[in-house]
């Protein structure tokens, strides 16, 4: 069954369990974590007390990958081997909290660099990304490969259902370890319908990220219009990322319950 919820962003300043509350209150059923939230805010459960808290709310779980100061493709070694031991910490989260997936970006480099240092850089993404589903594979959770915007200053490896693709065939690793997040409201701002993605990837398809822009930039703005992407993208989990909770009941189409900050 397909559960809908929305991603915990460290800009919201509520806790788990108040945000739980108000998702529960707005008749959603899945909760990603950002890693980015639980460095940022002063207090957060440990992933065996998520999983009891997401037990006593009745919500999946998915987590979400650092994003932020960090980069799996970096040509620093140092780096990417730090991101990639980052990555495996999220997936040991995931699999103590029993979390459905963990979503991961691709990595990046600037375009301004010379050919052998992107080059370099498109290695350490792919060899980062294998040594990742590898390690998701052997404790049974799946990571999944999110579609990214376009960005001026970096290449990033996987903003078209091409690259997305190529990028995946250059994992070679067997069984269902490693999926796909499809990112509509990315797909809309690198100008393409989400309904290419599901074209290209179907099943694979695991985790499915709500969010709307006016095709100029990755504004995240609200998407009501979710449920067609809903009945027909074959995601386990669809998870409205948003900038503040407000934004999460205006895709809901209804007055935000306040979040009661004396939980």
């Amino acid at each position: 069954m397909n559960r809908l919820g929305a991603a915990m962003d460290v800009r919201f300043g509520a806790s788990v369990e108040e945000f739980l509350k108000f998702l529960t209150e707005l008749g959603l059923n899945h909760l990603e974590v950002k890693r980015e939230y639980l460095e940022g805010h002063p207090d957060v459960p440990t992933a065996a007390e998520l999983g009891e808290l997401a037990d006593r709310y009745d919500v999946s779980l998915t987590y979400h990958a650092p994003f932020r100061d960090w980069n799996m493709g970096s040509f620093n070694d140092g780096v990417r081997r730090a991101s990639v031991e980052q990555v495996k910490r999220t997936l040991d989260d995931a699999a103590t909290a029993d979390a459905g997936a963990v979503v991961v970006h691709g990595g990046a480099v600037p375009h301004r660099y010379p050919e052998w240092v992107r080059e370099k850089a498109a290695d350490n993404a792919r060899q980062s990304l294998l040594e990742c589903a590898e390690y998701a594979d052997e404790i049974g959770v799946a990571l999944c490969l999110e579609n990214q915007p376009r960005n001026e200053s970096k290449r990033r490896y996987t903003t078209s259902p091409a690259d997305l693709e190529a990028t995946l065939q250059n994992v070679p690793i067997d069984g269902d370890a490693l999926g796909v997040t499809l990112d509509v409201g990315h797909a809309k701002a690198n100008g393409y319908d989400w309904r290419d993605f599901v074209d290209r990837f179907g099943e694979r398809i695991r985790v499915c990220h709500l969010h709307d822009n006016d095709g100029t930039g990755d504004t995240h703005d609200p998407l009501p219009s979710y449920r067609e992407i809903v009945e027909t993208v074959p995601a386990d989990y669809f998870v409205f990322e948003m900038k503040s909770v407000d934004d999460v009941a205006r895709c809901m189409g209804v007055e935000s319950p306040s979040i009661d900050t004396a939980l």
